[in-house]
């Protein structure tokens, strides 16, 4: 099976890194300043489960003739649009792409570029960052992936996805009911991306605060969300999530609390803003979640003017 990743940045270059280390064929499409960085050094990934100096094969969109059999789609929502572009000439009749985003609208938008058949449902759990020199530095423990049909139950090509990951070096997961899976991620991330940057701390400071009610309202909010949806967080899902979120002494923030203090894009449309929308379109009342957004949008406002002339 042929794989194009799409980009090699910090999820995209371990998931694939470990692919191409277990002896896949893999080919990361990336940006002309991240091509010569891997030239020259290699795609290193530094983890606990093992250290990696790896020669990738690499692609510029110009350059992409004929298709893959999977893509797997990395990138932040704010490039997607650009992502999807960059895809359009490796997607084939039987392309199957794998996009690890957060949140649901992604699907939608590949969708209707590319057709309902070819996109698969995923998600990842992944404590991992890129420094300067473009090394991957997997940050503990936690290197999860899971895909699936969309609309449920197992198929052949799933069977086959499942036959390419075997050997790699992180836990990955065939799902039967991916969708509910990634509703389940979207409540959590929500909460805890709201509440660490509506109060810019992390969740053992908010607690320390007084602020464990406002974390417990975020959850009941997007939850409220994602019931109205058909995609309620199983109980035992959102108990772990209730715990994570109101642990004493936890250093968790969101990485868009880290993107935001460092004067980054956010993403807040695709996070926040998708599960206000689907909110107002099913009545419901979330005022916490409302609020987080207007502090993100305000932030962006900001960004944007100082980065305009004057």
């Amino acid at each position: 099976m042929r794989v194009l990743v799409v980009g090699a940045g910090a999820v995209g270059g371990y998931f694939g890194g470990r692919l191409l280390e277990a002896g896949r064929d893999v080919t990361f499409l990336v940006r002309p300043r991240r091509r010569t960085q891997l030239a020259a050094d290699g795609l290193v990934i530094s983890s606990p489960f093992g250290d990696a100096r790896l020669s990738p094969l690499t692609v510029s969109a110009e350059e992409i003739t004929g298709s893959w059999d999977l893509i797997v789609l990395s990138c932040k929502a704010y490039d997607l649009p650009k992502a999807i572009d960059a895809i359009a000439g490796a997607v084939g009749p039987q392309t199957m792409i794998l996009p690890l985003l957060n949140g649901m609208a992604h699907l939608d938008e590949l969708e209707r570029r590319f057709g309902a058949d070819r996109v698969l449902g995923g998600l990842c759990s992944l404590a991992v960052t890129m420094d300067q020199q473009g090394a991957i530095r997997h940050l503990n423990q936690m290197h999860n992936l899971a895909f699936g049909e969309r609309r449920g139950g197992e198929s052949e090509r799933i069977k086959a996805v499942a036959e390419l990951m075997g050997p790699a070096k992180f836990s990955w997961r065939a799902s039967t009911d991916i969708i509910l899976e990634m509703w389940e991620k979207w409540v959590f991330l929500a909460a805890l991306a709201a509440g660490t940057c509506l109060l810019r701390a992390s969740v053992g400071d908010i607690v320390v605060a007084g602020g464990k009610d406002i974390l417990l309202g975020l959850v009941s909010e997007s939850q409220s969300v994602a019931e109205a949806a058909g995609y309620g967080a199983r109980e035992e899902v959102l108990d772990k999530s209730r715990g994570m979120l109101t642990a004493v002494g936890s250093p968790l923030t969101a990485s868009m609390l880290r993107d935001l203090e460092s004067g980054g894009p956010i993403e807040a449309d695709h996070v926040i803003g998708d599960l206000l929308r689907r909110a107002q379109e099913s009545a419901l009342t979330v005022p916490l979640l409302r609020l987080a957004y207007l502090h993100l949008k305000a932030y962006e406002a900001r960004r944007q003017r100082e980065a305009t002339p004057s």
